[in-house]
């Protein structure tokens, strides 16, 4: 069983939505990048819902999504889990990352989406531990579907339509 550490946030700092996975699979770790397998299909989605080119170079996806109001984290900062599967992580010896210090530091964020169930759950433990750190700020909590190939119980267009209330948040502030 191998100890996994997430990436640094990715915020420029005038971003309204914190997109949380719950750690990066082993294809993201291997590549240093945030949704790196190639069966995910949050770049795709990028792509679709705010004209993101997925071939662009790595670090110009990010700054392009981060232009349009988008940040990225991970619930944990390490965590105990063989492979890349969210069932598997050891949550018992999992840490979480510092999201209420980030939260202070960045009040354009509005909302938080969670990235499929297990970030969700994840981010609801961590809010019954650290809610008084985040009385100060306020913020919306979501859970979209997965984009991990690992959720295959719902189609692509499935996916496409509920991750679209970004796109709707975003235009509406």
């Amino acid at each position: 069983i191998m100890q996994v550490q997430s990436f640094a946030p990715h915020v420029l700092g005038h971003e309204r939505i914190l997109i949380l996975g719950s750690m990066p699979g082993v294809a993201s770790l291997q590549q240093q990048q945030y949704y790196a397998h190639p069966r995910n299909i949050f770049w795709r989605l990028m792509a679709e819902l705010f004209t993101v080119d997925e071939t662009m170079p790595y670090s110009q996806r990010l700054r392009a999504i981060s232009e349009q109001g988008l940040a990225l984290w991970d619930v944990y900062q390490q965590c105990f889990r063989p492979g890349s599967l969210d069932s598997a992580i050891d949550k018992r010896q999992a840490s979480f990352n510092r999201i209420a210090e980030l939260m202070q530091t960045q009040p354009s964020i509005r909302y938080i989406a969670c990235n499929g169930q297990a970030a969700f759950k994840a981010m609801q433990r961590y809010l019954k531990l650290h809610h008084t750190e985040l009385t100060e700020t306020s913020f919306e909590l979501f859970c979209l579907p997965s984009t991990s190939p690992a959720n295959a119980s719902m189609s692509y267009q499935q996916k496409f339509n509920a991750w679209q209330l970004l796109r709707e948040l975003l235009e509406e502030s």
